[in-house]
């Protein structure tokens, strides 16, 4: 599967430094709190113990900075379909391994997922775009999954909704999954993609 080339994984921006790494933290916390338009320069500044100069000098930009947060989540989404895409297995086997790896961003990374579904709006221009083709190109992985599937015999005939319901699903497990509670991420992650394959 194609993706845009202004999204290509060969552009990614080289690792950020210690202090970069502290303030996209910071920063990722903040907007999935308050949200990002409610989130100041400032404010931010001040969290991370650094003046507004000085801020600038590590992000660019608050657009810059929220760019940051959703391109990693992203792309680390997309690397691991990919992976799964290319690895041998059946449909059903590769549906659950990508359902077990978002509820493991449930799990482990709930400040990115937050913002990711929150925010992604709020980037504006290219920008916005970029952003909306890599999400739409991880979505897209979840669709020739069921494409590869259903030509292989290996699934029924599946309703055109069925992605976007397990997706939903998935990610409004955001409310009410404890990670420290008696269901491991894989485990709930199974259970959900078996309702709907069930219903499918």
């Amino acid at each position: 599967m194609a993706r845009n080339a202004s999204v290509d994984l060969a552009e990614e921006s080289s690792r950020p430094t210690e202090t970069q790494a502290k303030i996209i933290t910071v920063a990722a916390e903040l907007f999935a709190k308050q949200g990002y338009h409610a989130t100041g320069v400032a404010e931010l500044g001040r969290a991370v113990g650094l003046g507004a100069g000085a801020l600038y000098h590590h992000i660019g930009s608050k657009e810059e900075l929220l760019l940051t947060i959703l391109r990693a989540h992203l792309e680390d989404m997309y690397g691991f379909g990919t992976r799964v895409l290319a690895g041998e297995g059946t449909a059903v086997w590769r549906l659950h391994e990508l359902a077990r790896n978002h509820m493991r961003l449930v799990a482990h990374r709930r400040t990115e997922l937050l913002v990711m579904l929150r925010e992604l709006d709020s980037l504006t221009g290219q920008r916005r775009a970029d952003m909306l083709a890599l999400r739409d190109a991880v979505e897209g992985i979840w669709d020739e999954v069921i494409r590869r599937g259903v030509a292989a015999g290996e699934l029924a005939d599946v309703d055109p909704m069925f992605v976007k319901v397990v997706l939903g699903a998935l990610n409004y497990s955001l409310l009410w999954f404890q990670p420290e509670g008696p269901e491991t991420p894989e485990r709930m992650a199974d259970r959900i993609l078996d309702m709907v394959l069930k219903t499918s």
